[in-house]
């Protein structure tokens, strides 16, 4: 049995879990932020076992997909001396999916004995 951790943008996670569902896996979902630009993400838990990690894998890479975000910082700053500094905004790629496969154990067989 393996855990598959996929961390994915809040505007993923329909399409992704839709997926899921239709290829018969089951997750958890966890909200979470992230600490870079403080986006909202999904943790998305998925027990599976080791045949069906590949498919697994595809379906979130198929489904979560990189995409060009402008800083939300504002266009002005000010300055060390007070004064108004203009700054372009800035592009950020964001998306995909950081996914972690770990090994777990199912405890749940030995407490049915």
């Amino acid at each position: 049995m393996r855990l598959i951790l996929a961390i994915i943008q809040e505007a993923d996670v329909k399409s992704l879990l839709s997926k899921l569902i239709d290829k018969g896996y089951k997750a958890t979902k966890l909200a979470s932020t992230g600490g870079f630009l403080k986006a909202h993400n999904t943790t998305l838990l998925i027990g599976v076992e080791e045949e069906k990690v590949e498919s697994a894998l595809r379906i979130i890479k198929e489904s979560c997909r990189k995409r060009t975000i402008l800083d939300p910082m504002p266009p002005y700053s000010i300055g060390a001396h007070g004064e108004y500094i203009h700054m372009d905004p800035v592009e950020y790629v964001v998306g995909g999916a950081t996914v972690f496969v770990i090994d777990a154990v199912d405890y749940s067989k030995d407490m049915e004995e």
